[in-house]
């Protein structure tokens, strides 16, 4: 895989995650009630605790839950919410590891249209029908995955030149139009309540 992103606004956190499928995902699964930057640095932070250079779908899946959400809760926390995530974190990997033998990046690269490919990701632990656009927008967009079909898939966030997740981040001035898309979505859903 080994590409260059920009989500985590951290150099090693950014090169983990463009080499490291199961990060990647793992990010995607950290991006909820916390800023993107945080949620994607997360993944590093994680193999910092573990002492590895990358993340293992069986080791993790495997770690007591315990010492597990312990290690996410260190200061600085990986999340908002670290034992929660770490239970997340570690369901994700276990269904990996049970439908895909660990390996994260099969979830796409046999995938034979974006349909097929939203399907496998909204069927992730931690991943609904939002999540799983994004990912299918992300991978197209940064990775280079594009099944036929990938843009409908992805919804809105396939669209070409949009500024609305993840997906379209490639460096600060674009993460700042994203966050500034993002506000302004919460800002028109709280004037209708």
């Amino acid at each position: 895989m080994a590409i260059q992103v920009h989500f985590a606004q951290r150099p090693e956190a950014n090169e983990l995650l463009g080499r490291s499928p199961l990060a990647a995902l793992t990010g995607m699964l950290l991006d909820q009630q916390v800023p993107m930057e945080w949620a994607f640095s997360g993944p590093y932070t994680i193999t910092e605790r573990l002492g590895t250079g990358d993340l293992d779908a069986h080791q993790i899946a495997a770690y007591d839950p315990e010492a597990f959400a312990a290690l996410l809760s260190e200061k600085p926390a990986v999340h908002r919410y670290p034992g929660s995530m770490a239970k997340r974190i570690q369901q994700l990997c276990q269904y990996l590891v049970d439908h895909y033998g660990g390996d994260a990046e099969a979830i796409w690269r046999d995938a034979g249209s974006g349909k097929e490919l939203f399907k496998r990701l909204n069927a992730l632990p931690g991943y609904g029908k939002q999540k799983a656009q994004i990912f299918v927008a992300l991978l197209g967009k940064q990775y280079g995955v594009r099944p036929e079909g990938w843009r409908e898939a992805a919804g809105a966030y396939g669209d070409e030149g949009s500024r609305r997740s993840v997906a379209d981040i490639t460096g600060p001035e674009s993460l700042a139009e994203v966050r500034a898309f993002k506000q302004e979505a919460k800002a028109a859903a709280k004037a209708k309540k």
